[in-house]
């Protein structure tokens, strides 16, 4: 099981596709005790990763505190990060304190066009130096790309960068309108290209020499089997049955994306929302409705329940963007 502190709101960047809508710090973020406190819990709910993310993690002073507290109670600490404040003294620290491995943000090949949707030039410099450093610090990282329409056919280019770069994996996000993201939700893939984007990510895990995953796309699952393709993963869609997340004032959630708060842990103890929760109950019922209650990849591919919440206003509603119907793969969209 996993879990993601968004540690703080503070961000360098202002991204067109932020989920938490980061820039400025939240008011009464969560402090370094109260940190501390949350980092107990989720090693006694029986979490084994722990993701600190943001907003930018690195701009919160005390994160090699938290890291090496995390890693102290035996959580596997990872960092989301867009990578530009990655210096060789930063790198060289996350190490000694224990962090274990880093996802750092890249989104086109072209330099101005990830500038551009990072909206700060040099951004992408920034962040491949950044991952440079982290290599030469011995620090794992992956590459995160977030696609849209106007870079899907740069992927299998991103996947090569990664391998060049030296890094361990290529995590494709798949955009859910939330955030910032709710102004380019016109940018985000259809089903037909979801479909073939899948594909296209499962054969390149084939040859590419990293590992290269689908994110916010639990029907890669079913994809996977259809073509016989290998994959470590056995589930698509996480939220509120190994994964959660809680935010910089202590709200928890199912996801990232699914923005629905169960209870704060300053006023709860987070091993009992996790275990008590009713939003986090009815997930792990999976009674879906419309096709994807009825499919037979319910049970391991789940359908993002983010976006079926946003297209239906259900978060148990069916996967908008999956074309498979009853044992085929429809050949137009709904």
């Amino acid at each position: 099981m996993l879990v993601s502190w968004n540690t703080t709101n503070m961000c360098n960047l202002a991204c067109a596709h932020c989920y938490r809508d980061a820039g400025q710090k939240a008011e009464d973020e969560l402090s370094t005790a109260e940190g501390k406190a949350l980092i107990d819990e989720i090693a006694g709910a029986g979490f084994k990763i722990m993701i600190f993310s943001g907003g930018e993690p690195l701009m919160r002073p005390d994160i090699y505190d938290l890291i090496a507290y995390a890693a102290s109670r035996g959580l596997r600490p990872v960092l989301g990060s867009n990578g530009t404040l990655i210096t060789p003294e930063v790198a060289g620290r996350l190490v000694q304190a224990g962090a274990r491995a880093i996802g750092i943000s890249l989104d086109s090949v072209d330099p101005g066009a990830h500038d551009g949707f990072r909206a700060e030039k040099g951004s992408w410099q920034a962040a491949v130096e950044g991952m440079k450093n982290c290599r030469a610090a011995g620090l794992p990282f992956q590459v995160h790309t977030t696609v849209m329409d106007w870079n899907e056919e740069e992927v299998e280019g991103l996947t090569d960068l990664a391998v060049e770069l030296g890094g361990i994996a290529h995590h494709v996000f798949f955009l859910v309108p939330t955030g910032r993201a709710l102004a380019i939700e016109h940018t985000t893939l259809r089903a037909r290209q979801y479909e073939q984007l899948l594909r296209r990510l499962l054969k390149k895990q084939q040859t590419a020499g990293l590992e290269v995953k689908p994110t916010c796309a639990p029907q890669f699952i079913r994809v996977a089997d259809q073509l016989g393709a290998k994959t470590r993963f056995t589930r698509g869609c996480l939220a509120g049955i190994a994964y959660c997340l809680v935010n910089p004032v202590g709200d928890l959630q199912a996801c990232a994306y699914l923005d629905k708060a169960v209870g704060n842990v300053r006023e709860t103890l987070f091993g009992k929302m996790w275990r008590e929760a009713e939003l986090f109950r009815v997930l792990r019922s999976r009674r879906y409705s419309g096709k994807c209650g009825t499919c037979e990849y319910r049970d391991t591919c789940g359908g993002c329940r983010a976006r079926a919440q946003f297209y239906h206003g259900d978060y148990m509603a069916e996967e908008p963007w999956c074309l498979y119907r009853g044992g085929r793969v429809a050949t137009h969209e709904a």
